[in-house]
């Protein structure tokens, strides 16, 4: 019988070149504060973690996990791993509800949850390997011939450059674009006066007939998001992403409620209960969880349920193979975002440095390969020089 006989993590921290931070680059939840320094510092994250699951057959699956990875190492090591070992990987249900429900008093939400998520991601993929599927072909099959994908950067910057970058995406064939805005509540009526100037701009060079969706990454507040919201809804975007930081779900929910430009979040829910309470309040007309960060894809698919029966999309955070199995054998993941291959500056972008496999879009869209076991990923080498790996 399949047994998981080990399990292995790494850290990869990134010692190559990276993109410096830039002032007003995009809104997050540390702007409010006074202080001076690069308010994104926290939110930038140059290292990845890798969890290996290997079983006495000899198959490895490979999960990872992008917030606070030495952390989430640690927990995985100390806390987790001695649940999993010793068990049959095909009893992923049983598994995830072990390794919660032992560490519940601390670890149901937040950095519990993301080493829960890389186990339970490499129990997946090494499930594909052992069946010889490809973990969407586990979780329901091919629901659509491919996957739209969003461009996924367009950070702000001077005017010029934006609408240059935004062209070059145009170019590549994307009719889905996200744009972020830069100033929030204390840089009053100029800075929001700068973030419609980045709106026209974008507007301006992929015209009227593509989706553009906007994030703020928690940056604003309610007061702020609702003055906003009417003028910006000229621009007919698809969604207005975490206008305000994840615990203010009534905040969502107002602003949702308004039905000016509908509101997306979940990037920063952590668990089945807290979107239910999102769909519950119709906080959100997106949800946009994390594989990574919700308890992987035995959690994923709940989550995805859920939120069919309210009939709210689900287009998860990030886009990365982990998210793209659950958006192709689900019918309510219409689409996925994607970030397109760039020198490392916040750190979605480390994910290409990490590993191969991940689809090129072609014309604004992606495929995954029916033949291809697992996730379709694998560790590579080409980069190692620039990585300090912690084991």
């Amino acid at each position: 019988m399949t047994k998981i006989k080990e399990i292995r993590t790494k850290v990869y921290q990134w010692n190559g070149k990276t993109v410096p931070p830039q002032n007003n680059f995009c809104t997050n939840a540390s702007d409010l504060l006074y202080e001076k320094s690069d308010a994104m510092s926290s939110f930038r994250f140059h290292e990845w973690l890798i969890c290996e699951v290997e079983t006495n057959d000899g198959h490895v699956g490979i999960g990872n996990a992008a917030l606070a990875p030495q952390l989430v190492k640690n927990t995985i090591d100390t806390y987790l791993k001695p649940l999993v070992i010793g068990e049959d990987p095909f009893d992923y249900s049983y598994i995830w509800e072990k390794m919660y429900r032992k560490t519940l008093n601390w670890g149901r939400r937040g950095l519990g949850m993301v080493a829960i998520s890389a186990i339970d991601i490499a129990i997946w993929d090494v499930l594909g390997k052992i069946t010889n599927k490809p973990v969407f072909k586990l979780l329901g099959g091919r629901t659509k011939e491919k996957i739209p994908v969003y461009a996924s950067k367009l950070y702000a910057q001077p005017l010029k450059q934006l609408q240059e970058e935004a062209e070059k995406y145009k170019n590549e064939g994307f009719k889905m674009f996200k744009s972020r805005m830069g100033w929030g509540p204390k840089d009053g009526s100029e800075g929001m006066k700068k973030n419609l100037q980045l709106l026209e701009a974008v507007r301006e060079v992929i015209g009227e007939d593509t989706d553009l969706m906007v994030d703020c990454y928690m940056g604003w507040n309610l007061d702020y998001t609702k003055r906003m919201l009417p003028k910006m809804a000229k621009y007919n975007l698809r969604w207005l992403e975490e206008p305000v930081h994840a615990d203010d779900i009534h905040g969502y929910a107002e602003l949702n409620n308004m039905n000016i430009i509908p509101i997306s979040g979940g990037e920063h829910e952590f668990n089945l209960f807290g979107f239910k309470q999102l769909l519950e309040l119709n906080a959100v007309s997106y949800i946009q969880y994390d594989n990574n960060r919700v308890g992987g894809f035995t959690v994923a698919q709940k989550i995805n349920a859920l939120a069919e029966a309210y009939q709210i999309p689900v287009v998860p955070h990030a886009g990365q193979m982990h998210n793209y199995h659950l958006t192709m054998s689900n019918f309510n993941c219409p689409i996925s975002e994607f970030f397109p291959v760039h020198e490392v500056e916040v750190g979605n972008e480390l994910f290409y440095y990490i590993f191969e496999g991940d689809p090129a879009p072609v014309n604004g869209m992606i495929d995954l390969d029916d033949n291809a076991p697992g996730l379709g990923l694998k560790v590579t080498d080409k980069y190692k020089s620039d990585f300090k790996i912690l084991e």
